[in-house]
């Protein structure tokens, strides 16, 4: 009998646990997206439909079966990057600037020094007209 396949969930423990382990291997663009992914799901202002959004990124994200596992080196994390870019790009109108300093705070504290054109690749991918949803 097949065992049915594992959904990827987005779990809170899971979360926190995959990115201290791999903080420095996945980088700074991926650790900061992740991290205001998470805390726009924490906000009580982002709409239902948008964190359902969130909640697939992140649940994927966290989830170990990627379809390029992170130990493979250099390319380990692009199916992450690619996921939480995509999910950033779908909720961007509910990134606040308390959600951005939330998360370059908790940079900060895991990575002591941070390069600043690294998240503001990320922030220019959000600002960039092409990245916003159509309506």
């Amino acid at each position: 009998m097949e065992k049915p396949a594992k959904k990827a969930r987005f779990s809170e423990k899971k979360f926190w646990k995959k990115l201290q382990k791999y903080t420095r291997k996945a980088g700074v663009q991926v650790v900061y997206g992740a991290l205001l992914l998470y805390y726009a799901l924490q906000d009580e202002n982002v709409p239902a439909k948008a964190k359902a959004i969130i909640t697939g990124a992140l649940g994927y994200f966290v989830f170990p079966a990627d379809i390029l596992p992170d130990i493979v080196p250099l390319s380990g994390y692009t199916d992450d990057i690619g996921v939480i870019l995509f999910a950033l790009s779908q909720v961007i109108m509910h990134i606040t600037p308390s959600i951005k300093l939330k998360a370059k705070t908790r940079l900060q504290e895991w990575f002591h020094t941070i390069d600043d054109q690294e998240v503001e690749i990320v922030d220019a991918q959000l600002t960039k007209p092409e990245s916003l949803p159509k309506e």
